[in-house]
């Protein structure tokens, strides 16, 4: 409950923040590539300057995310690793007790 509140709290002020910004920045701007000649009409993009901040927002959140993913592979091999020799120990485990009731099922009762 209480994260929804934060989440409440700091994702409804950005959003509005985000709509505003965008709507002052409706002006159509021109992307060039082409460093030595920005006139060149087939190496440049034109549209509202908030469509390149979206752009530039979306493809920085998805290279941080690929970057985080890749760094904590390591973590998620352990994590498997670990995984497959907690259920080869619980199946040894398993095993013994088995043999351990075996055991004492032939036991005399006394």
């Amino acid at each position: 409950m209480a994260k929804k509140i934060v989440n409440l709290l700091i994702l409804l002020p950005l959003g509005v923040i985000l709509i505003v910004f965008c709507v002052a920045n409706r002006q159509s701007v021109t992307l060039a590539f082409n460093p030595f000649r920005p006139d060149d009409p087939v190496l440049a993009v034109s549209a509202p300057f908030f469509v390149f901040l979206f752009i530039a927002l979306i493809s920085g959140m998805l290279i941080g995310s690929a970057a985080t993913w890749f760094s904590q592979g390591k973590h998620r091999k352990r994590a498997r690793t670990e995984a497959k020799e907690a259920i080869r120990w619980q199946g040894e485990a398993d095993r013994h007790r088995t043999r351990a009731e075996d055991i004492a099922s032939q036991l005399p009762s006394r």
